[in-house]
């Protein structure tokens, strides 16, 4: 399949999370663990069918970066849930999309990756878009600003996230690497929400509804397409693509959550969607040189 067109239905799936984790009335952490013990669920009877032997062929080294993978993703999940609790889903959305400013380091850094000047020019203004969009939705108060910083370091963490993973994609397959991942963040969930003693039921029967689709839209299908697309295109090029995410989340959260758009939120979107378009031409077409 082309990776890109992968990429896109990831982001679509991926747009619907803050407007679910908005309808649902549970706390934060207890979102996040419920999100990916139904998405572990989900996927167990296909692992073990088919896939719990590749298991046995895991490095040490795989392990630990899986390991380090599914804390990371488990931390993202409560510092972005908790963000939605104190800002709008445009600014918080927004915050976690600028992961290309962390991953063009990230990958520079640590997979000695190049970027060429033409995908940074399209990075920067895809940025600039992202920065429009939030400009007429961010309120000046400590409440708004504390949920920007929590989204902001979940931004951190998801990149740190794909990162490592994108190391072990190389060796593990998609549907091990998955599981094993949430698995691992799953557990790491589940010890926050003890440590903060958040109550696991009851709740809502609403809020098990959307916690289900949390699980499957955005988490099985999203997620697990990134997961995916990371074994033929770099960190960068991923998080170029979410950054995507504000704009459908913006117009579900104008149709859903009666959340109004803005001038500067549809100008910004443009400026989103052609930064992006230009990134993944240009990526496209040095993939086709190496090859």
């Amino acid at each position: 399949m082309n990776p890109f067109l992968v990429l896109a239905i990831g982001v679509v799936s991926v747009s619907t999370s803050a407007i679910f984790v908005k309808l649902i009335s549970a706390p934060p952490g207890i979102i996040a663990f419920y999100r990916l013990l139904f998405s572990v669920v989900l996927m167990m009877p296909i692992f073990l069918l088919k896939y719990v032997h590749e298991v046995r062929h895991i490095t040490t080294k795989d392990w630990l970066f899986s390991m380090i993978a599914g804390i990371f993703l488990a931390f993202h999940f409560i510092l972005w849930f908790e963000s939605l609790q104190y800002t709008s889903v445009a600014s918080s959305t927004v915050l976690v999309a600028l992961q290309p400013i962390f991953a063009f380091i990230g990958t520079y850094l640590f997979f000695k990756e190049k970027t060429s000047w033409k995908a940074i020019l399209s990075a920067i203004t895809a940025i600039g878009g992202c920065i429009i969009i939030s400009w007429g939705d961010f309120l000046l108060s400590e409440r708004a600003l504390y949920g920007d910083l929590l989204a902001l370091i979940a931004c951190g963490l998801v990149t740190g996230y794909l990162m490592f993973g994108q190391t072990v994609r190389q060796r593990v397959s998609l549907i091990t690497y998955t599981f094993i991942v949430y698995s691992i963040s799953t557990l790491t969930l589940f010890i926050y929400v003890m440590l903060n003693e958040q109550p696991l039921y009851p709740y809502q029967v609403n809020d098990w509804i959307f916690l289900i689709l949390l699980a499957l839209i955005p988490t099985l299908l999203g997620h697990t397409l990134f997961n995916w697309s990371v074994k033929y295109v770099s960190t960068s090029v991923i998080s170029m693509a979410t950054l995507f995410e504000p704009v459908g989340a913006a117009i579900l959260a104008y149709f859903v959550l009666q959340e109004r758009i803005v001038w500067t939120q549809i100008f910004g979107g443009l400026f989103v969607i052609v930064g992006l378009s230009f990134f993944l031409i240009d990526e496209r077409i040095i993939r086709k040189k190496r090859l």
